[in-house]
């Protein structure tokens, strides 16, 4: 084994055992050992099968008097938690009941975890490794500024990122906070501040307003993530460096109902990173929404990664793939910490090609005169082609 493939197999072993110790997340793997990650005895149902949960529930020993209903879920929908539930089993009988009465709809699914996207496989290069500073474009205060929505970590506040030039929403813990040493340099600590600082060394009109959502595991829930892009009906361009599987490969309930509010109208596109497990074949969900036969699909931009010559191996694939993006040795800004001490990385991932796009959009936004037709002038101007995706060099 090369030294890079035991670094990264190392790091990702270290993430494997962090993970395992959030008690709350149950998980289950599919034959191809990809993972499906979702929250330990929550269900989330539609309404009108709610009748058939409880049919499910009841299967495997529970009474009403077991069933706790949560909040922070859109109208139409319940979230029940009880514990010992085998959620995928009344998941899946929720759906076979509903399919057969004729409702095409999802009808019921785990509160599924999503991660930032270098979590199972950053690139073969692993975590993030120190690099020289580079360069952020300068801010000429002529040019329209566009604000940039991004969901990701929380920012951590001592990095290269100079100050007037994003806005944080959740602001990260200072140096002393202590946040582990393992979770700055595997980058659950900084990934926010590395989105963000591709945004700003690609384009001058960029603002990020960063949102954390997702916690130093590098990991969030659906119902989190549902929680964010409420906030996000100001924001022309949204960013999402994260994501997940799903059982049976169907898209997540929760998910599909909040973007079938947000961009079912309005001026608004997601950027959205298609995720680093090598899948040709698995949709990775939200990017993978680009592929579906919803509405409002052509306002997802689903993202690969490219190397600069070829679709990198690590990254996922799919008929759902909208662009390719530089995503391999992206250098941009980090923190700093031990090891990291002018505070920038070289780091690898779709996590980084989709903000590529994101800032694309955005520069070409004031001149389209609307985010969705900034993306059509985006996508339409890739002449590049990385194997059988058009892409962005």
């Amino acid at each position: 084994m090369a030294p890079a493939d035991a670094r990264a197999e190392q790091w990702r072993s270290r993430r494997a055992r962090r993970l395992a110790g959030l008690g709350w997340v149950r998980r289950e793997d599919r034959a191809d050992g990809t993972p499906v990650r979702f929250v330990a005895d929550e269900l989330l149902v539609l309404d009108d099968h709610f009748a058939t949960a409880r049919q499910a529930f009841a299967e495997q020993g529970f009474t009403a008097r077991d069933i706790v209903e949560e909040g922070d879920v859109p109208d139409g929908f319940r979230r029940v938690r009880l514990p010992g539930l085998d959620v995928a089993r009344a998941a899946r009988r929720v759906r076979v009941q509903a399919e057969a009465a004729g409702d095409t709809r999802v009808a019921a699914g785990p509160n599924h975890v999503f991660v930032s996207t270098p979590f199972e496989h950053a690139g073969p290069y692993g975590p993030p490794r120190p690099a020289a500073p580079g360069h952020l474009t300068v801010r000429d205060r002529e040019v329209p500024e566009v604000e940039v929505l991004v969901l990701d970590t929380a920012v951590w506040l001592d990095s290269p990122l100079p100050k007037d030039r994003y806005v944080a929403e959740d602001l990260g813990p200072g140096a002393d906070a202590g946040v582990d040493e393992d979770a700055v340099r595997d980058g659950d600590v900084g990934h926010a501040n590395f989105v963000a600082g591709v945004l700003l060394t690609r384009s001058p009109r960029v603002r990020p307003r960063v949102m954390g959502i997702v916690d130093t595991f590098g990991v969030c829930r659906e119902t989190d993530l549902i929680a964010g892009l409420g906030q996000a009906y100001d924001h022309q361009i949204i960013n999402l460096s994260l994501g997940g599987y799903t059982l049976d490969d169907r898209p997540p309930p929760l998910l599909t109902a909040a973007l079938s509010g947000l961009l079912g109208s309005g001026d608004r596109v997601l950027v959205a990173a298609a995720g680093n497990d090598g899948q040709h074949d698995r949709p990775f969900w939200p990017a993978a929404f680009a592929g579906t036969s919803v509405s409002w699909r052509r306002r997802v931009i689903a993202v690969a990664a490219h190397d600069g010559r070829r679709i990198s191996g690590w990254s996922n694939t799919g008929t759902w793939i909208t662009l390719a993006a530089p995503g391999a040795d992206v250098t941009s800004t980090f923190v700093h910490q031990d090891g990291f001490e002018d505070g920038w990385a070289t780091w690898s991932g779709t996590s980084f090609a989709a903000p590529f796009v994101a800032a694309a959009i955005a520069d070409a936004l004031p001149g389209a005169g609307s985010a969705r037709l900034a993306a059509e002038e985006v996508i339409a101007g890739a002449s590049r082609r990385y194997g059988r995706y058009a892409g962005l060099a």
